[in-house]
């Protein structure tokens, strides 16, 4: 379990990355909130590349990789929900965290995460 936590974490952090540099990409084009919807979407890509191959690697899901990405995205939205929420509370209430975006994107994912490792760790990938 300590492991697949390490690996887990790790999964984040190359997430966050994902996430914050999608959302810088893209923050003037259609600005912070879609910014991010779009940006959660290549985080959730880039973290299930990680937990399935390294953090649950003896735990498969028995499901089509297609099935299993669905499923997983499926779980990640109800931690992105709470990290979505917090982000958007950060933004409308702080010009610190609209100044600098990627607070707000730490914030929301440390509040994310827990709900997602719980729910990867004892539905999707269980076997």
């Amino acid at each position: 379990m300590i492991r697949q936590v390490f690996f887990f974490a790790v999964a984040g952090v190359i997430g966050l990355i994902v996430d914050v540099a999608v959302l810088y990409a893209l923050r003037d084009a259609i600005g912070p909130f879609y910014g991010r919807a779009v940006s959660f979407f290549a985080a959730v890509v880039a973290t299930w590349l990680v937990n399935r191959s390294f953090t649950f690697r003896g735990h498969r899901s028995g499901l089509s990789r297609k099935g299993e990405f669905t499923a997983y995205f499926t779980l990640m939205l109800v931690g992105g929900a709470v990290n979505y929420g917090a982000y958007s509370a950060l933004v409308l209430a702080s010009d610190l965290v609209r100044e600098h975006l990627f607070l707000g994107v730490a914030a929301g994912s440390l509040v994310g995460m827990a709900v997602n490792f719980l729910t990867s760790r004892y539905l999707l990938f269980r076997r």
